[in-house]
């Protein structure tokens, strides 16, 4: 009895890190998902992004990013380039 208490207990532990970290539901297609396509010459890059499931499409707008097209399930952002910090402050 007290095995069986113990093994859904580390099943529900296993289950709730897998659900925290997020690549569970992101597996699954339950989240939307978004990739770098490919990161042109001045810094910008292109994402892919897919709707999942429970999510709908991702919105990168909020990171200064503007949706620039569609094919298919994908919609396509352009994000400006990241800025780089250097040690010392220069």
């Amino acid at each position: 009895m007290v095995m069986r208490v113990l093994v859904v207990a580390a099943l529900a532990v296993a289950l709730m890190i897998g659900v925290k970290d997020g690549k569970l539901l992101r597996t699954a297609g339950l989240t939307g998902t978004c990739l770098v396509t490919q990161t042109y010459s001045d810094g910008t890059q292109l994402e892919s992004c897919r709707a999942g499931k429970l999510q709908g499409q991702p919105d990168l707008s909020t990171d200064g990013c503007r949706q620039v097209g569609q094919s298919g399930p994908y919609v396509y952002w352009r994000c400006p380039a990241a800025v780089a910090s250097q040690a010392g402050g220069r």
